[in-house]
């Protein structure tokens, strides 16, 4: 096991320094300029070019490329000219709403979609099998901005039972309990799309293992009915961690619509309003530590599958 996670770990090193290189690339050929969009239009050239070479815009890509390579081994993210302010220190704390956010919708993920997953595969023909598999075909085509808008309508407006956005109540006590109102709304919104196709994905994983022969031999030898649905989660639980593994990237990746919907203060809004402020800098940050948590991510998934599976430590 430890040879396969050191082996997962050098992979892990080209594939970091290739993400490098195409956020690098991304934010370069992000339309507008800089420049112009900090100083106004209308800007004295003496400021334009103190500003230009402060960034480093006048250097070949190459040579900005590789400073900022450098910066990122020392664990400096770069300074955000709209803000004012070092990189990080922006990052760390959207960082940190986006992760709570991203918790509690992943939690709803992994509930919902085994429950309306087992449902579907074991009751495949029966009401409320259909039920679970027309609850999973309609969260993951339901429009997530649409839905978004539908519950802030529903339970916001008109029921008043939860906030429409933020994460606290300025004029309220604040506490536990208003926070986890505040992101019940968002991570509803969040979940929706992951909890279908992991319901999906892992119904037809537990079918399969559900009808296969190992169960019908487990039937054979008397197990109870409880026993063998034990072994068949078991056996069908490689493919939750895969598409749960997925869908916890995408939830990291793709909740901007949902941050910007409920003026959540995450990576999502922030990112949104460096691009519109043409900040480079906080643009390569952010899309950056999303990219290297979904190579995290990934690398995480693959040792717990490992460790499932002695198959797959084993192949060579």
């Amino acid at each position: 096991m430890t040879r396969y996670l050191l082996r997962r770990l050098l992979l892990a090193v080209p594939t970091v320094l290739g993400v490098t290189l195409v956020v690098f690339l991304a934010a370069t050929l992000v339309p507008g300029d800089p420049v112009t969009a900090f100083l106004g239009p209308g800007a004295p050239p003496a400021a334009r070019s103190e500003l230009t070479e402060r960034l480093g815009l006048g250097e070949p890509a190459p040579v900005r490329y590789a400073r900022w390579l450098g910066h990122l081994l020392r664990l400096d993210l770069g300074f955000s000219v709209s803000a004012q302010r070092p990189v990080a220190e922006l990052l760390l704390p959207a960082a940190g709403q986006t992760l709570l956010l991203a918790a509690a919708a992943f939690t709803l993920v992994v509930i919902g979609g085994v429950l309306l997953g087992t449902v579907a595969a074991l009751r495949p023909t029966g009401l409320r099998g259909r039920f679970a598999g027309g609850l999973s075909t309609l969260a993951v085509s339901a429009p997530q901005y649409s839905v978004a808008l539908l519950l802030i309508a529903v339970f916001a407006v008109e029921l008043r039972w939860f906030p429409a956005g933020g994460t606290h109540n300025v004029l309220g006590p604040g506490g536990t309990g208003d926070r986890l109102a505040h992101l019940v709304l968002p991570a509803v919104a969040a979940a929706l799309v992951p909890l279908g196709l992991t319901a999906r994905v892992f119904g037809a994983a537990l079918a399969t293992v559900h009808t296969s022969d190992l169960a019908d031999g487990l039937r054979a030898r008397g197990l109870s009915r409880t026993a063998v649905l034990r072994h068949s989660l078991h056996n069908a639980s490689p493919a939750l961690l895969t598409i749960g593994g997925l869908q916890l990237a995408y939830l990291l990746e793709g909740v901007v619509f949902v941050e910007t919907l409920f003026s959540w203060p995450g990576l999502g809004r922030l990112l949104y309003d460096a691009l519109a402020a043409r900040d480079l800098a906080l643009v390569q940050g952010g899309v950056l530590l999303i990219a290297v948590a979904f190579v995290g991510i990934n690398l995480a998934v693959d040792t717990a599958h490992a460790l499932i599976d002695p198959r797959i430590r084993s192949a060579r």
